[in-house]
């Protein structure tokens, strides 16, 4: 279990790195948490700097979910090893999540970060890759037809769940177990989204808009 822990902790460490705020000092010190609605994701990225800064937060969002899902499960820590009692596919999922909840509660930002849907969809996309089309395809058709990226996240995220529960269990109790909770962490990060949806101040998007 020091195995799991410690890469659970590790991973938590990693996604509290904000691609927003990373992305931002290299741009000339921008701090988006002072623009637009203050949040430090991509969403915010987008409306308040536009699609090529956007575009490298993402990169580095998705990235941190991918990483660790790929390397730590395999990774021997020295003088602690591979723990036999714990199994690869528990160790991938738990620091998955470990990497979202670190995006959404980072250390290194006094636990105010981002929503976490970028990170969720690099550890989806690699624990689960027949998920990748589908989710990502589902994203920018609800941004396509709504304009609202906050719910072509939260879309996403619970089509996953959803098709994961329908084609997998209950063969892949654990698998839909992380794409549920993965699903509910989103929705639950969304919901000044989702109200201002509801009262008709949600902000909108256009994918072909050039910027």
């Amino acid at each position: 279990m020091l195995e799991l822990g410690l890469k659970f902790t590790a991973a938590y460490l990693l996604g509290s790195v904000l691609g927003s705020l990373v992305v931002g000092q290299l741009s000339g010190g921008v701090d988006i948490r002072e623009l637009g609605s203050g949040n430090a994701g991509g969403t915010n990225a987008l409306r308040t700097q536009g699609k090529a800064f956007a575009f490298w937060v993402m990169v580095i969002d998705v990235g941190k979910g991918v990483l660790p899902v790929m390397i730590f499960p395999t990774l021997s820590i020295p003088g602690v090893g591979i723990d036999p009692a714990v199994s690869r596919e528990t160790i991938a999922y738990s620091v998955g999540f470990a990497a979202v909840l670190g995006h959404v509660y980072p250390l290194w930002y006094d636990f105010k970060g981002g929503k976490g849907g970028a990170t969720a969809a690099g550890v989806l996309c690699v624990v689960a890759p027949m998920l990748a089309l589908p989710v990502i395809a589902c994203w920018f058709a609800v941004i396509v037809i709504t304009g609202y990226v906050g719910l072509a996240t939260m879309s996403a995220a619970v089509g996953a769940a959803i098709f994961l529960g329908v084609t997998g269990l209950p063969g892949a109790f654990r698998l839909f177990t992380l794409a549920a909770l993965l699903a509910a962490l989103i929705v639950f990060t969304h919901r000044a989204n989702i109200s201002r949806m509801l009262n008709g101040t949600e902000g909108r998007v256009s994918p072909f808009r050039s910027g």
